[in-house]
């Protein structure tokens, strides 16, 4: 797998169209991600969510809006709570955010009725890109992942094991056997209690030189410039497996790892594909600042992980935590 590119194409090579529940879709821009999702044969959209208002939004996107499965269900809460349902009853295997907060969705999945987590498990956002290809690098293609810039927001030591299995296993789904993980920070020397980040970076390291992670390589504290471009790690003579070829970017807290999500998708202009995982059903979270092409993405990221791990017939496990 190395491209998102690669990513849309072994969806659509699948065979399978796994039901997508939109709730609250009452708006344009999640619409147009589920309908091109649908023509595309990537999901089958089922929308949830107050139809008067979700049928003005579509009406100029797509003339047979009407001939797609439509629930009506005017209270947005009670259309998360319908899409965590239809998941459990296995009519859908996939469920994306509307216009509602991501905590009220999470709210909804992370329930204990719903039965969706594990005990002790946490979710995680995990964002996965096109490594950019720099002139210093040319190396071949391929994708790498960033966690966490939606979800949890200042997690402490374990919350950052939880994260960092997380993204592992999604590394793996995505075939990338031994993945190279870089815990980010400001510096590559512990400074502690100054720099909170470069002690559990170093810990995390320690952690992933004892087997905790599995056969993956965890390297930290590095600075982001270590961890993805070889020549500043020659010139630091940073002598890792990890410096300057990370396919994982675990960042210290949510303000860093939004500001470089949104550096990739802005400055870079590369789409980006982020998933809530560490439930049985991946949730599809899209921002309205995210471009088209990072909505589909992120939908065929879900839509990829679900075929990956069997969750096509519904109610299967997916991307647990500490898997």
């Amino acid at each position: 797998m190395k491209s998102l590119d690669d990513l849309i194409r072994a969806v659509q090579a699948h065979g399978s169209t796994p039901r997508l529940a939109i709730a609250p879709c009452a708006e344009r821009f999640v619409l147009r991600a589920a309908l091109a999702a649908a023509e595309k044969g990537l999901a089958i959209p089922v929308f949830i969510g107050h139809r008067e208002r979700a049928c003005t939004a579509a009406e100029t996107l797509c003339p047979n809006f009407a001939d797609y499965e439509f629930i009506d269900c005017p209270d947005d809460s009670e259309a998360v709570a319908k899409a965590v349902d239809l998941y459990r009853q296995g009519d859908v295997q996939l469920i994306m955010k509307g216009l509602v907060s991501t905590s009220t969705l999470l709210k909804a999945v992370l329930a204990k009725d719903a039965g969706l987590v594990a005990p002790g498990g946490i979710l995680s956002l995990v964002s996965v890109f096109d490594a950019p290809q720099h002139p210093e690098t040319s190396g071949e293609p391929r994708l790498m992942l960033l966690t966490d810039a939606g979800v949890n927001i200042r997690p402490n030591l374990q919350r950052k094991v939880d994260i960092l299995k997380n993204a592992i296993a999604v590394a793996r789904a995505l075939k990338i056997e031994r993945p190279r993980a870089a815990i980010l920070a400001a510096t590559e020397k512990v400074n502690f209690p100054a720099m909170p980040a470069t002690l559990d970076a170093d810990l995390l390291a320690k952690m992933g030189a004892e087997g905790v992670f599995g056969d993956a390589r965890v390297a930290g504290p590095l600075a982001l410039d270590l961890a993805v471009s070889p020549v500043s790690a020659r010139l630091k003579r940073i002598d890792n497996p990890v410096a300057g070829h990370a396919d994982i970017l675990l960042t210290p807290d949510i303000e860093s790892g939004n500001i470089l999500h949104k550096s990739i998708s802005t400055l870079l202009n590369v789409p980006i594909a982020s998933v809530v995982v560490g439930s049985k059903v991946p949730v599809v979270v899209p921002s309205r600042g995210d471009t088209e092409g990072s909505k589909f993405a992120s939908i065929a990221l879900a839509v990829y992980l679900a075929q990956q791990n069997g969750t096509q017939q519904g109610g299967a496990q997916t991307i647990q935590p500490g898997t």
